[in-house]
């Protein structure tokens, strides 16, 4: 008895675990800038800390941008690379009624985080 092997699978199997491979230069620079990322944002920060008003209009402004990219991310981690695997699920696809609930329960997580946002 032969088993029938898709296309997608071969290529998976060829392919190894799906993570990237990437050369060892190319990783310990990766490596490098996220390593100092936070002692830069923070010597960033003390250089314009003599500088800086919270209450004005410019600051004001940047720290909304900087809120609304940094919600923005979350959001685009949180639905895409972490629900849409469970949404996915054959499980899930083939069940109307457990869809229905994980989409309640969605709404409702997403509507208690706005709700507490409030005294964030």
């Amino acid at each position: 008895m032969t088993s029938f092997v898709s296309p997608t699978n071969n290529l998976a199997r060829q392919k190894g675990s799906g993570q990237a491979k990437f050369k060892n230069r190319a990783t310990a620079s990766m490596a490098l800038f996220f390593s100092i990322t936070t002692p830069v944002g923070i010597a960033v920060g003390i250089a314009i800390a003599s500088r800086y008003h919270e209450n004005r209009r410019t600051a004001l402004i940047v720290e909304g941008v900087f809120n609304a990219a940094s919600a923005g991310i979350l959001i685009y981690m949180s639905l895409v690379d972490l629900l849409a695997a469970d949404f996915m699920n054959p499980k899930m696809q083939s069940n109307g009624k457990l869809q229905s609930f994980a989409n309640a329960a969605l709404l409702f997580g997403a509507g208690a985080m706005s709700f507490m946002a409030k005294w964030a």
